[in-house]
């Protein structure tokens, strides 16, 4: 590695202020921070760097950093409220330290026995057996007012392979160069846990939008789309009948079925309203978004199926999806008061696909489709469709053809 001017802790400080500036990745930032404090004396071997983030399905990452690699390796891990990771957690010198209320935790692996007052963990004993001399776990704390969810601090870990192992130059080193890293991690983390939290609640194109900068109260794009919108066939029934505490999984199941044929097939999810979802498909050609759209409903109508045989085994409440598609023109853009705005599709194309899901019921069918969206399919697609007649629909002036998809 080749470096214009002597390392120094100066200008590592200066290195990860332009690496922050630049929005390099958190990967990319402990890796190129252990090379250089390898090329300034530390004896370092390994490091792990964590950062907690607000992700639905990860509390957070792992950066595990070797010496020799350029970069380090990228590894999610779960909740470690329970089971196993809770386990692992709790076994762990990071655990003791945020337990005891300690910013610093040094152990000399070469010692004969552990000292009394530290137990001997797990982890420490492994290193030891792999040849690691000495270990450093540091947690560098944000103040209250920096705490984002549950990342209030970055938790590290560094361990040596030589005998002498650290000396206090190296730790007093380390201790200083740990808050700027802290500091350039959590930068870098925020901008992904932003982009995590509006996709996750504004869905994937509109979240994108508004971090672009798309945060105009009134600034609406007309766009013409495939509008997808679906409910659970008897939901009011089953939360009357059903326990309470079997509500939210019987949501969570059949939303995470809808939902990830909508996002294979292309579509992006716009609201969650109850058991209902509203969602869209764009593409250049409208046959194409027709298509994609076609495909969610077919990949619905297996997933339910299987899901339901899951869920009759372990003698849950079961029920259906109600899908309408329909296409049409709508506004997509920022809707709503100066301090609370929802970035979303209006018009009368979104009531509309609302009443053709509802009529599902009446038609007795679980997938209905508008004569506008069969205008706009692909005629190869056309012929998987069938007429069901014409129907009223509630608040829509004149009754309309309807069409469903063939088994």
């Amino acid at each position: 590695m080749q470096h214009n001017e002597m390392l120094s802790p100066t200008v590592l400080n200066r290195w990860l202020t332009a690496k922050t500036l630049a929005g390099v990745g958190e990967a990319e930032i402990v890796g190129g921070f252990c090379e250089r404090l390898v090329e300034m004396g530390m004896p370092l071997a390994r490091a792990i760097v964590l950062v907690d983030t607000l992700h639905p399905i990860y509390e957070g990452r792992a950066f595990r950093w070797n010496r020799g690699t350029a970069q380090a390796e990228v590894l999610a891990y779960g909740r470690t409220r329970e089971g196993a990771n809770a386990e692992a957690w709790r076994r762990s010198p990071l655990y003791y330290m945020v337990e005891t209320n300690q910013s610093i935790l040094r152990r000399r692996l070469t010692d004969p026995a552990p000292s009394d007052e530290i137990p001997d963990f797990p982890s420490l004993a492994e290193l030891r057996e792999e040849g690691m001399t000495d270990f450093i776990g540091l947690v560098t704390r944000f103040a209250p007012a920096g705490v984002i969810g549950e990342m209030e601090a970055i938790y590290s870990l560094w361990t040596s392979d030589v005998v002498p192992g650290f000396d206090e130059n190296h730790i007093a080193m380390l201790e200083t160069l740990i808050k700027p890293l802290a500091a350039a991690l959590k930068c870098a983390s925020l901008a992904g846990i932003a982009a995590t939290l509006v996709e996750t609640y504004l869905g994937r194109d509109a979240g994108r939008r508004v971090l672009s900068g798309r945060i105009e109260r009134g600034v609406a794009e007309r766009i013409g789309a495939v509008l997808w919108y679906s409910d659970l066939r008897g939901y009011t029934r089953i939360t009357d009948t059903a326990a309470p505490n079997q509500i939210i999984p019987l949501l969570n199941d059949y939303a995470d079925v809808v939902i990830s044929a909508i996002h294979a097939a292309g579509g992006d999810v716009l609201k969650l309203i109850g058991d209902g979802t509203l969602a869209i498909f764009r593409e250049p050609d409208i046959g194409e978004a027709s298509r994609a759209a076609l495909n969610a409903a077919v990949a619905t109508r297996r997933d339910v199926g299987e899901l339901n045989l899951r869920r009759a085994n372990a003698r849950l409440p079961l029920t259906e999806v109600y899908l309408g598609l329909h296409v049409g023109e709508v506004f997509y853009g920022n809707v709503g008061s100066l301090d609370r705005l929802d970035f979303t599709v209006v018009g009368p194309a979104v009531n509309e696909v609302s009443r053709i899901a509802a009529m599902c019921r009446s038609a007795e069918r679980d997938v209905l489709l508008s004569a506008a969206f069969v205008a706009a399919s692909r005629p190869p697609d056309r012929h998987r469709l069938i007429s069901v007649g014409r129907y009223a629909l509630r608040g829509i002036a004149q009754a309309q053809e309807l069409y469903t998809l063939e088994k």
